[in-house]
C-alpha cells in the first residue's frame, strides 16, 4: 500500500515539483543566483527559526514515547548549532546589516508560511507537526539531492553550504525518519486526518511562494 506521506506528496504533485524545480534552485545549484536575490532570501528564511524551532519542540513534546523524542531533540540540538552557524556566516559574507538579521520587514509568503507552522503548534497534534515537517525536510531534501547537485557547479559556501546543509546520509536518514512517523500516524479520525492534509497542502504551496518571493528585491 502507498503510505500515507506518498499519498500526501501525490496529492499536491505540481507544486511540489514547480518548488523543487525553481529558478532560485536552478540558479543556486548553478552558483549564479544573485547577491541580492540569496541575502534576501536568507533574511526571510532566518524569520522562521523561532517558529520552527517551536515546531520540533511541539512534535518532541506531543510525540508518543522517548524513541521518537529523541532524534527529535537532537535534530533540535543541530538546528541550533550548525545551521545558525550557516546563517550567521552567510550573513556577514553578504553584508546583512544587523537591523536585517534582527527585524527585517516579513513578505507575505514569510508571514503565510510561519502561520501555518504556528498552527501547527498550537494544534498540539503529533501528526499535524509531522505533516509540516515532513514537506519543510523533505522537500528541500528533493531540490537539494537533483541530478545537478551530484558535481556542484555552485563554489562559494553562501550557496554550496545551504545546499549542502540539505543533502548527505544523516539529513536522508532523519527526513526518512520523519516520514515514517508520519506514516505511522496517520490520523484515525476523518475530520484530524483532513486538518493534517490541510496543513501539508498549505505548506507546500508557501514553500513555492517563498521560493518567488527572493527575487521581489
Amino acid at each position: 500500500m502507498t503510505t500515507f506521506s506518498a499519498r500526501l506528496r501525490e496529492s499536491c504533485t505540481a507544486e511540489w515539483d514547480a518548488a523543487v524545480g525553481h529558478r532560485f534552485v536552478d540558479e543556486l545549484l548553478a552558483g549564479t543566483v544573485a547577491d541580492d536575490v540569496l541575502r534576501h532570501y536568507l533574511v526571510q528564511d532566518y524569520q522562521f527559526c523561532d517558529a520552527f524551532t517551536a515546531l520540533l519542540g511541539q512534535a518532541c513534546a506531543s510525540a508518543p514515547d522517548l524513541a521518537a523524542r529523541l532524534p527529535l531533540a537532537r535534530q533540535l540540538g543541530f538546528f541550533a548549532a550548525d545551521e545558525n552557524t550557516y546563517f550567521v556566516d552567510s550573513f556577514d559574507a553578504l553584508d546583512v546589516p544587523e537591523s536585517d538579521r534582527v527585524a527585517p520587514e516579513l513578505t507575505a509568503a514569510t508571514r503565510a508560511f510561519e502561520a501555518v507552522m504556528r498552527e501547527a503548534v498550537t494544534s498540539r497534534s503529533y501528526a499535524g507537526a509531522l505533516a509540516v515537517l515532513v514537506v519543510a525536510e523533505w522537500l528541500y531534501l528533493d531540490w537539494a539531492t537533483r541530478p545537478e547537485a551530484t558535481e556542484l557547479a555552485a563554489t562559494r559556501p553562501e550557496h554550496v553550504g545551504w545546499i549542502d546543509l540539505h543533502r548527505g546520509e544523516a539529513f536522508e536518514s532523519w527526513v526518512g525518519w520523519l516520514r515514517g512517523q508520519l506514516d505511522a500516524h496517520e490520523p484515525a479520525e476523518q475530520a484530524e486526518r483532513a486538518r493534517v492534509e490541510d496543513l501539508f497542502t498549505r505548506a507546500v504551496q508557501c514553500e513555492r511562494d517563498f521560493f518567488d518571493a527572493a527575487y521581489d528585491v
